[in-house]
């Protein structure tokens, strides 16, 4: 397995804050070059035990250089094919909140060989995550289990919900309110182009996951002169940021959880919960009410087995795990297999960046009448029963936060950037595939693949080689395929078919999963 990732299983929910501003989306003044001192990296994680490992210091306010500082960690995989070599290729596995440290390593061993020679392949972890300092954290029991559940049945059950996303901001208002005005994606941008900079290079390669892509698009909208290539894997629609994004994705995840239901019903010799998908859905819902009367294994409640069903709705790999553990429990009474994919505390670093970050980047509704309604909509429609309240509560700290911006959204988009490619599933529920499209339309010099069918989040590097055959040519040459015109895809690949679970009639034609990270885009 190339790559094993876990969906974060904790995924957690009146007046707003104090309104405060950054100059750091205005053109800053030249900064000093700093450098980065490279040393060991963290022995625990397998990733990085060829990598390197160091910390650069960047202005917490890029508009004032002068002014206090932080830290962002930085890993570097250094390339061996001298001849052929190709420059610096950053990368991040999205959010926000991400751990990408990590990757300077993962994309050495995901890409092939020969390409990844070519680069160093940069890892870091942006402001307030992981090895960064400081590391945002607000409440390290904010996820633990069992939390309320999400459905609100009156306005009592809602207020717990208000009242423990009110705390949270709070908590982290007063731990880090020196912080959170600045952690707009922009001032994580320009991070970034200091970490070009520590390098010595004139340009940067960059690969971005879900919420990276909007990562590498404001970066490629602020420095477009400073990009050489980029890939950008399962792309934010920016038109959503990020409020109308989280309404998206609820429609689409619900879609997700339907299929998902339909292939545990195909499968149902196996499982045993049910030979449609009305009836495995109508399992899962009755599981889920019994939970709120005794949870499972005295850790799952309704909220935690959404949790755990939602990792199908982000990669079919999943689908025979969560598939197993359900019947598990509903065919056999053990509970170990859904308890044991609860996190106890969760990760409040990325939930904590995850917050931050959006609460800054783009307004959000003032009346928590809006978000009622919304949520309120969609669950009693049945566009999105399965995810609605669980998407409001996970977003909710954002409406009591205490460093709101006023300011619209950053705006993305350059004609002067060079070639970019883009690449989306069709039935992506996290980044939904309008984003696609609309990404290509801002970059008119980008290329989109198309993966028809693909309901995995993110899934370049991961086993079709459609797709991962022509990420590696355009890292290796800068191949790129002819654009069309319109808006359309460039080209498109075919998903590879769904697992097969053991005990059916063939081996599954997906091989490994992959870790997503904290927040969900």
């Amino acid at each position: 397995m190339k790559r094993l990732v876990v969906i974060a299983a904790a995924l957690a929910v009146g007046a707003g804050g104090v309104a405060a501003t950054t100059g750091s989306a205005a053109a800053a003044p030249a900064q000093p070059v700093a450098r980065i001192a490279w040393g060991a990296c963290p022995a625990d994680d397998p990733y990085l035990e060829n990598a390197e490992c160091g910390k650069l210091q960047v202005p917490l306010d890029h508009a004032k250089p002068g002014g206090r500082k932080i830290s962002v960690a930085v890993s570097r995989v250094k390339h061996t094919d001298t001849k052929n070599y190709r420059g610096v290729l950053l990368a991040n596995p999205g959010g926000p909140g991400g751990s990408g440290l990590y990757l300077s390593g993962g994309l050495s061993s995901w890409l092939p060989p020969e390409v990844a020679a070519k680069y160093d392949v940069i890892g870091f972890d942006p402001r307030g995550v992981g090895a960064s300092e400081p590391a945002l954290t607000c409440d390290p029991n904010y996820e633990a289990p069992v939390r309320p559940e999400y459905e609100p049945r009156s306005i009592k059950d809602e207020a717990v919900w208000l009242a423990k996303s009110k705390r949270y901001a709070d908590a982290c208002a007063k731990k880090f309110g020196w912080v959170l005005p600045y952690m707009r994606t922009t001032d994580a941008a320009r991070d970034v182009d200091a970490i070009r900079a520590a390098l010595g290079a004139d340009k940067i390669n960059y690969y971005g996951f879900s919420y990276g892509t909007y990562l590498g698009a404001t970066y490629a909208t602020l420095f477009p002169n400073r990009v050489k290539r980029m890939v950008w894997d399962g792309n934010v629609d920016s038109r959503d940021v990020w409020y109308k994004g989280q309404l998206s994705q609820n429609v689409a995840f619900e879609r997700n959880f339907k299929l998902w239901t339909a292939w545990v019903a195909k499968y149902d010799s196996v499982y045993h919960l049910g030979a449609t998908a009305k009836a495995v859905e109508a399992k899962y819902y009755a599981v889920r009410a019994a939970a709120r009367k005794a949870p499972i294994g005295g850790k799952v409640g309704p909220s935690e087995l959404t949790d755990i069903v939602l990792n199908a709705g982000y990669h079919t790999g999943y689908y025979p795990i969560v598939a197993g553990a359900l019947a598990a429990w509903v065919n056999d009474k053990n509970p170990t297999p859904l308890a044991s994919r609860v996190n106890p505390g969760g990760d409040d670093n990325g939930f904590a960046v995850y917050n931050a970050v959006q609460a800054v980047d783009a307004p959000w509704p003032s009346s928590w009448r809006t978000w009622h309604r919304d949520a309120s909509r969609q669950y009693a429609s049945g566009s999105a029963k399965f995810l609605a309240w669980s998407n409001v509560w996970f977003n909710a700290p954002i409406h009591f936060w205490h460093a709101k911006d006023p300011r619209k959204a950053f705006p993305i988009g350059s004609a002067k950037a060079p070639a970019i490619l883009l690449v989306q599933s069709t039935l992506d529920a996290a980044t939904p595939y309008d984003g696609g499209p609309q990404m290509r339309a801002l970059f008119p010099k980008a290329r989109l693949i198309a993966e028809q069918g693909g309901k995995t989040h993110s899934n370049t590097l991961n086993g079709n080689a459609c797709l991962d055959d022509r990420v590696a040519a355009y890292l290796d040459s800068g191949a790129l395929p002819a654009r069309k015109p319109g808006r359309t895809a460039d080209v498109t690949c075919q998903a590879l078919p769904d697992p097969v679970p053991s005990g059916a009639t063939a081996k599954s034609t997906q091989n490994r999963t992959k870790d997503l990270p904290v927040g969900r885009w």
